[in-house]
């Protein structure tokens, strides 16, 4: 987190003799807990905080100059901070953590496995004499493989595509993303592939027809705004550049969005709901469009205090709009 030289000096007035007589003034850092206010440790040399309290290791340690304030970056330096001679800082357990991709498998991987269960209709979830049997309607096999192709994507785009600025997050959001995605998936498909089950009948083939179209077209522009994002990274580095268009025209929505990989996952979502026309997936498309633009309008925010050229026409979520 910090770096810390040996024989710093952080007042370049305090010299040798000065420090001798004047102990106070030997440079170091000062460790106090944000909450209590309690001294941890005083590190007057080159040694982590966890050398001192092993459980706190690395990931799960947030230090900062207000017990109160943002945590401070990796990249920040000791020499560079507003600190005087000696410096004090807070440090705030995070709690214990657990990688990024841990919990993008687990919880993209649970919607998949438990669509199909009750999309095989597995005993205990319908009436016996439905155990393992299949629905007669058309739409029912489709939205299976909407769902499955969708979680697929996720998955496969946490191993080879995605690039995290963070290694890790606290492990309760582990539990938190698992009861959404879980609890949803599983009251979406209990629905979808009951035996009870009616498809669409106002406009019936032609409203699934057009909805699998949507579905495939944010899909697949989902997946091009998450290659661009990549590609603006490069491997290892936490470089934060403005994204731009690219000759892919998927890509062309960045001139008037500045997050439309939330744009295209809407879509798709909204797409998934015309066909399948169920009342859990709309309201599931209702909170997931409520979250991420939330997210959306914090990247935006984000954008624009770091960007001073960041293109004035974007919005966060929503073209004109939101």
């Amino acid at each position: 987190m910090i770096e810390r030289r040996e024989g710093w000096e952080g007042n370049d007035r305090a010299n040798e003799g000065e420090r001798d007589l004047f102990p106070q003034l030997k440079p170091g850092v000062e460790i106090l807990d944000a909450k209590t206010k309690d001294k941890l440790c005083f590190l007057d040399k080159v040694r982590p905080l966890h050398k001192y309290y092993p459980q706190w290791y690395a990931a799960r340690q947030s230090i900062r100059l207000d017990p109160k304030g943002k945590s401070l970056k990796d990249e920040d330096v000791l020499q560079h901070l507003p600190v005087g001679t000696t410096a004090t800082f807070y440090f705030r357990d995070l709690g214990a953590q657990i990688s990024w991709v841990t919990v993008f498998l687990t919880e993209y991987g649970g919607p998949l496995l438990l669509y199909l269960m009750f999309y095989f209709r597995v005993p205990f979830i319908y009436a016996p004499k439905y155990d393992f049997t299949t629905s007669k309607h058309w739409v029912v096999h489709l939205a299976c493989m909407c769902h499955s192709f969708h979680y697929l994507k996720r998955l496969l785009e946490t191993l080879f595509v995605h690039r995290f600025s963070h290694g890790t997050m606290p492990l309760r959001n582990i539990f938190k993303n698992c009861t959404y995605y879980w609890g949803f998936a599983a009251w979406m498909a209990y629905y979808i592939n009951h035996p009870l089950y009616t498809p669409p009948t106002i406009y019936g083939e032609q409203q699934v027809r057009i909805a699998l179209i949507i579905f495939l077209f944010c899909q697949v522009g989902n997946f091009s705004i998450h290659i661009a994002l990549r590609n603006l990274r490069p491997p290892g580095s936490k470089t934060r550049k403005i994204p731009y268009p690219t000759k892919n025209p998927f890509t062309w929505i960045f001139l008037l969005v500045s997050c439309p990989n939330y744009t295209y996952e809407l879509g798709s979502w909204f797409g998934f709901t015309l066909m399948t026309q169920c009342l859990p997936v709309a309201f599931f498309t209702a909170v997931g469009f409520i979250q991420m633009t939330v997210w959306a309008k914090g990247k935006h925010r984000s954008y624009l205090k770091e960007f001073r050229d960041y293109p004035p026409l974007r919005s966060p979520i929503l073209p004109f709009v939101l």
